[in-house]
């Protein structure tokens, strides 16, 4: 779109306009805000018990004033070193809980994924994607995360991802234009300082930088090693290429030296590394298997996945090398691991949409030209232009602001709107042993504990400091011996009692009618004290 169609739009709309008129980006990050919080959705926010443990640490932290370095929640593994690598993200989690309860967490979990939607929305229009085209990308792209919509750290890690691709492709288009309006570069090494202290996603900000960082190197090189005869504009190019590969470079090494501002230093890295890097940990955990697109989530992101090559095979004459590179690196992530989805979805969308547009715009004019009747231009292309300009051009954003305060109040008072329940945060107790462990915490049963390694983080939430549990989902910490010992008793592989007397539980808690469950009822060590249609409990005999 012309600045021009944009200025114009302005000029000619009331200044209130822009401030009391929503945008589709308004209306989108309110609607994702109301269906997260004041719907059942709120309660799939909560479908990953780890969002306890998370929790649980950031209260620690709150209560200590300092940064666990070994484990307070296990007993299996009780005092042994341990990476709290998201601390910063289980602070907030943490005191967001004591002061608003879970209503507190889901409500900053979907004030994220809010704002992640809306600002790729405004993101695609902005960068030339007509409105109608940018919405059903963005829809595609969230129904396609959905897969991951969990109270978790890794949300806040698709905003990071989203900022430093627009600082980097920012960077890229102004010096192709000789612009002068641009995101500086030194935010990257900014914004990391958070990210490390968040989430390990921040390693996908170096995969994108060092993407620019290599397409700017070739660019560079090629101008100071190929002789034109474009004189002077050729020259200012030059200069341009090297500045932006000297700025690229120190916003790399600045970024990188970031990283180190973390509780751990450089051992966070390698234990990252230690972890990324063993194949047994990448079979075995269910987030890290490639996708499954026999599932809706899969399936939009299948469809994403078509969209690109029809985007890529018509333009793929005027795509840049990082373009290119960009969505390579998507498509890869998006089917190496299902975890990766989200993040893939939106970094696809945001390189095609442009080029979607473009081609729909190009072959709307050919096929307007082959009916042209004489008449004057169709209404279609400048309707969707004069959208594109008042988009833009509506940045009161009052609406967001609205609903933001609106949420934060009714969650500061118990969910409620003065008489009128509007939020009820809470784990599903058709997914979580939420009955058992009531009855637990009313006979006040001793640990160990032993559950389903999908179950430990809200036991952890529910029980601890009073009970330890042999096992939950932080698979980083326990390592890969320790989890092929569980991994045998719940498949139950020949020994597969091993597990069960090496720690000791005194109390198990598993799904009804899983094997291990089963097997417990046919022993004369065990005897099921309660049962209901989620979880039985077995207490051992001679600890009763």
């Amino acid at each position: 779109m012309a600045i021009g169609s944009k200025v114009s739009a302005e000029s000619r709309e009331p200044a209130w306009v822009r401030w009391v008129v929503p945008s589709v980006g308004d209306v989108l990050f309110v609607a994702l805000l109301g269906l997260l919080v004041f719907t059942n959705l709120s309660t799939r926010l909560l479908g990953d018990a780890g969002i306890g443990w998370h929790i649980r640490t950031g209260q620690l932290i709150l209560s200590t004033h300092s940064v666990p370095h070994v484990d307070p929640f296990s007993s299996s593994m009780h005092g042994q070193p341990w990476f709290a690598w998201e601390w910063l993200y289980d602070v907030l989690a943490g005191w967001l809980e004591s002061t608003a309860g879970l209503n507190g967490v889901v409500l900053f979990t979907a004030l994220i994924i809010a704002a992640v939607f809306s600002w790729t929305f405004r993101l695609l229009v902005w960068r030339g994607t007509n409105v109608l085209l940018a919405l059903v990308l963005v829809l595609l792209a969230a129904s396609a995360a959905m897969i991951h919509f969990l109270a978790r750290p890794h949300v806040v890690s698709w905003l990071f991802t989203i900022v430093w691709f627009w600082i980097l492709e920012s960077s890229e288009k102004s010096c192709d234009s000789d612009a002068s309006r641009t995101l500086p570069l030194w935010l990257l090494p900014s914004t990391i300082l958070v990210w490390v202290n968040v989430h390990g996603g921040f390693l996908v900000g170096f995969v994108l930088l060092g993407i620019y960082w290599a397409c700017a190197a070739w660019e560079w090189l090629q101008r100071a090693f190929t002789l034109t005869e474009d004189g002077f504009e050729d020259v200012l190019r030059r200069i341009r290429a090297g500045r932006r590969f000297r700025a690229l470079t120190l916003a790399g090494f600045f970024s990188a030296a970031a990283t180190l501002v973390n509780p751990y230093g450089f051992r966070l890295h390698v234990h990252i590394y230690r972890y990324l890097s063993n194949r047994f940990l990448m079979n075995h955990i269910d987030e890290f298997q490639s996708p499954n697109f026999h599932y809706v989530a899969q399936k939009c992101f299948a469809g994403l996945l078509l969209l690109t090559l029809v985007a890529f095979a018509v333009k793929r004459r005027e795509t840049t090398a990082s373009q290119s590179l960009v969505v390579l690196f998507a498509v890869y992530a998006g089917l190496y691991a299902s975890r990766n989805i989200p993040v893939s979805a939106l970094l696809l969308i945001l390189i095609i949409g442009p080029w979607l547009s473009d081609a729909m715009e190009r072959l709307a004019s050919r096929f307007a030209g082959r009916w042209d009747d004489g008449s004057p231009e169709r209404a279609s292309k400048p309707s969707l232009a004069r959208m594109q300009a008042i988009e833009l051009s509506l940045r009161g954003h009052l609406w967001p602001v609205v609903a933001i305060v609106l949420t934060c109040w009714v969650a500061a008072h118990g969910g409620k709107l003065g008489a009128t329940p509007l939020m009820e945060a809470h784990f599903d107790a058709k997914r979580f042993p939420a009955a058992a462990v009531n009855y637990l915490d009313k006979q006040k049963v001793q640990g160990p504990l032993l559950s389903p390694d999908s179950w430990g983080g809200y036991l952890i939430f529910r029980l601890y400091p009073q009970i330890r549990v042999v096992v939950d989902d932080r698979h980083d910490f326990y390592g890969e011996d320790f989890l092929k010992s569980y991994l045998k008793m719940v498949h139950l592989e020949p020994d597969w009692q091993e597990f069960i007397q090496q720690y000791r539980p005194a109390c198990v808690v598993v799904p009804k009618n899983s094997a291990v469950a089963n097997i417990l009822l046919e022993t004369s060590e065990w005897q099921a004290t309660y049962s209901d249609e989620v979880a039985v409990v077995f207490q051992h005999k001679e600890l009763e």
